[in-house]
């Protein structure tokens, strides 16, 4: 199945794949490591972008609210931290291309050699 927004890591990452479930876990901060032992880093646009929106219902199967209650309350009860928030796609783009170990979304693009668009299994 193919969406409107595409799943991105950083190029340096063995990631080919990730199930729905496994982008939830990512998503919802309570996976914060690559199965190679770098840290995940999350990049995410505002809540209201159209962009965030499509990849919140198509992708991770749940409404832009659930996920901003999820990482309010990892920040309010301490136990964990937001995701970065950045203001457009090409400024996630940029992120996950420079930071090791980062993951975003993005809508469709052509191949960019710098960057690993990663298949989502159902």
């Amino acid at each position: 199945m193919t969406h409107a927004v595409e799943v991105i890591t950083h190029r340096g990452l063995d990631v080919d794949a990730l199930s729905t479930t496994q982008l939830r876990r990512i998503y919802s901060m309570r996976q914060s490591v690559w199965p190679s032992g770098e840290a995940i880093v999350v990049y995410v646009l505002p809540s209201e972008h159209q962009v965030h929106k499509a990849f919140s219902r198509e992708v991770l199967k749940i409404f832009p609210y659930q996920l901003d209650r999820i990482w309010n309350k990892l920040v309010f009860s301490g136990v964990g931290k937001k995701p970065i928030v950045v203001d457009s796609p090409e400024a996630l783009l940029e992120a996950v291309k420079t930071t090791p170990g980062a993951i975003g979304y993005t809508p469709m693009l052509n191949s960019q050699e710098s960057i690993s668009v990663v298949k989502i299994n159902q």
